[in-house]
C-alpha cells in the first residue's frame, strides 16, 4: 500500500491562488480526477491533501471544498493538512474549529515565503505550541539554511508532531550539499520531527536528473531520520517540474530497491498511518 502525504489540488475556479501568478509552470488548473487517474496506476491507495496557500480569507474554504471531494465515492483522499497563521490572534479560535473536524489531520504554514521573524514572534510560538494537546501534526517547509528555525520550534513544543516537507528542500540542481546535510543531521536528533520523502525531483534539474542524482539527498535523510520517522509524498502538481508523479514514484522504487519490505513498508504507509491515524 502507498500512502501518498503531499497532494495539493488546483482548482482556479473554486479558489484564489495568489502566488500561482509567479510560477507560470504550475499557473493552470490540477483537479482531482486528473491526479487519481495517474496515482492509481502508480498503486497509490490514499492521499492526504496539503494546503496550497490560497488567498488568507479562503483558508476554510479549501478544507471544504478538499472534504467536499473526499466524500465522493471511491476517492482517495483520507484527510487534509490544513493551512493556517499562527502569528495571528485568531488562531486559537481557528485551531478550536479545526479540532473538532477528524478530516483535519495538521496544519502547514509555508516559512520560506515570509521572513523568518515571523516564526520567532512570541504568538506564533505560543500558537504552535497549542497543538501538543490536539494530536494535531504542524509541516515544516523551509529552505537548508531554515533548518535551525525549525529545529527551534521543535525544541519549543517537544510534544507536537513536527513533519520536515521534501527532505529539507535540498539544492539538488546546484549540487550544493551544505549547509543542508548538516542541518538535517541535527534536526533528526529531535524524536518529534519526521522527514517526507517528497518532492525532490522538482529541485534537481529537470532535463538531466537521474536516480542517482536524488540518491544522497534521500539516503542522508532515511539514515539520519530513521525507518520509523520517514514518510512518502508526491508533491503533486510541483513535482511536474521535474518529470511528474509517475517518474518521481517509479525512482522512489529505484532508490528502495535494497531495501527490506518492513522499510519500505513504514515509508510507503505504515508511518502515515500511525501519524495521522488513518
Amino acid at each position: 500500500m502507498i500512502i501518498d502525504t503531499h497532494l495539493h489540488l488546483i482548482d482556479r475556479a473554486a479558489l484564489a491562488y495568489p502566488w500561482l501568478s509567479g510560477v507560470p509552470a504550475l499557473d493552470r488548473d490540477f483537479l482531482y480526477e486528473t491526479y487519481a487517474t495517474e496515482a492509481k496506476r502508480c498503486g497509490i491507495a490514499a492521499a492526504l491533501h496539503m494546503e496550497v496557500d490560497v488567498d488568507p480569507t479562503e483558508i476554510e474554504a479549501e478544507i471544504d471544498y478538499i472534504q467536499g471531494l473526499s466524500k465522493q465515492p471511491g476517492n482517495l483522499i483520507t484527510g487534509a493538512i490544513a493551512a493556517c497563521r499562527p502569528e495571528e490572534a485568531g488562531f486559537a479560535a481557528y485551531l478550536e474549529r479545526q479540532r473538532a473536524n477528524p478530516f483535519v489531520k495538521g496544519f502547514r504554514r509555508v516559512l520560506h515565503v515570509v521572513p523568518d521573524d515571523v516564526s520567532e514572534g512570541a504568538l506564533f510560538r505560543e500558537n504552535i505550541k497549542r497543538l501538543g494537546e490536539t494530536g494535531l501534526s504542524f509541516d515544516l517547509c523551509v529552505l537548508p539554511h531554515q533548518i535551525p528555525n525549525a529545529i527551534a520550534l521543535a525544541d519549543l513544543a517537544p510534544d507536537v508532531q513536527f513533519i520536515l516537507d521534501h527532505c529539507g528542500v535540498p539544492a539538488i540542481a546546484s549540487g550544493a550539499v551544505q549547509p543542508w546535510r548538516d542541518n538535517m543531521s541535527e534536526i533528526a536528533k529531535r524524536p518529534n520531527v519526521t522527514a517526507k520523502i517528497s518532492g525532490v525531483v522538482a529541485y534537481a534539474e529537470a532535463e538531466s536528473w537521474s536516480v542517482e542524482t536524488l540518491r544522497p539527498y534521500v539516503e542522508h535523510t532515511i539514515a539520519q531520520f530513521g525507518w520509523g520517522r520517514v514518510v512518502w509524498g508526491s508533491d503533486w502538481p510541483v513535482c511536474t517540474l521535474g518529470g511528474g508523479l509517475s517518474t518521481w514514484m517509479a525512482a522512489t522504487h529505484a532508490l528502495l530497491a535494497g531495501c527490506s519490505q518492513t522499510e519500505r513498508d513504514q515509508l510507503l504507509s505504515g508511518n502515515a498511518k500511525r501519524i495521522w491515524r488513518l
